[in-house]
């Protein structure tokens, strides 16, 4: 098998347009066609299907052959990195998934870290919310992630314990009381998806509070802005608004509800040397008491 064109194929499956493509590779767009017409040919496989209105889309086959040509890629990359690391000398890339508030508040400080120690190691970010960070990890689209609680199946590296808290504007009517009780208020209540979701509903649901969906944004920074404008009383964990410039006033909430951040990957043990140095670098700087 010809790894320049699973190369190919791989880029294609990520930016879905030919043109796309060929400019993240440097190589023209007949010669990736061709590579992909050669690729299928050699394995016999249609691995894309050309629509003319909704242009590539991978067949179930081709699903499967990302799935696997990424964890090839993988195991390039860390056989490169293992021959590296004998000669000490680590190179090589880390694809890593994180939500805004993790890019925020935990990244600068661990990429700096890891900088000095392997200059010549790229990292590659993404972001996304907690649920597509997990499905990043499942498909190897990134090699680590991180992440919210709960972890699922995944291999699991506990960096900070979190939990919940209100948010309100200055003046509000609960302004004077120490905690904020969510059954009683759960008609003016703000929720902020994006990793919080799961950890709110179990809560909810383990104390037999009605969930009143009145309102619900995406990010910190749309709370934020509702809960200004005097919509309703906000919902957020502590980690996150801290990643948002605010003046609004915090409160404890009754029931309590926590969660835990965390580094995610299928194994950290089969990890890329390079992976595993970065987890290391996180856990020397935010690792948790368990």
């Amino acid at each position: 098998m010809n790894m320049n064109h699973l190369e190919v194929f791989m880029k294609v499956a990520e930016k879905m347009n030919m043109t796309e493509a060929s400019k993240a590779l440097f190589i023209s767009q007949p010669a990736v066609s061709k590579a992909l017409i050669q690729f299928e040919n050699t394995l016999q496989v249609k691995l894309f299907i050309r629509d003319k209105q909704n242009g590539l889309v991978l067949t179930e086959v081709g699903k499967e052959m990302l799935s696997l040509a990424r964890q090839m890629k993988e195991i390039e990359d860390k056989m490169v990195q293992l021959a590296c690391q004998e000669n000490k000398l680590l190179r090589g890339k880390v694809k890593i998934g994180s939500f805004p508030a993790a890019s925020t508040n935990l990244l600068p400080e661990a990429i700096c870290l890891f900088r000095s120690q392997y200059p010549d190691v790229t990292i590659e970010l993404m972001e996304g919310n907690t649920n597509q960070i997990k499905q990043w990890v499942e498909d190897r689209t990134v090699e680590i992630g991180i992440v919210a609680s709960p972890f699922d199946h995944y291999d699991v590296h506990i960096l900070e314990h979190d939990s919940m808290v209100a948010i309100m504007p200055e003046n509000h009517p609960l302004q004077a009381e120490h905690e904020v009780s969510l059954e009683q208020n759960r008609n003016d209540l703000i929720f902020c998806k994006g990793g919080h979701e799961s950890a709110v509903l179990n809560t909810l649901h383990e104390q037999q509070i009605p969930f009143q969906e009145s309102l619900t944004v995406q990010t910190a920074e749309t709370l934020v802005h509702m809960v200004q404008k005097k919509l309703g009383i906000g919902i957020i964990s502590k980690f996150t608004l801290s990643s948002v410039s605010h003046t609004l006033i915090v409160k404890e909430i009754i029931p309590q509800i926590s969660r835990d951040i965390g580094i995610i990957a299928h194994s950290f043990d089969e990890a890329t040397p390079a992976a595993r140095e970065f987890v290391k670098a996180l856990g020397q700087l935010y690792r948790s008491s368990e």
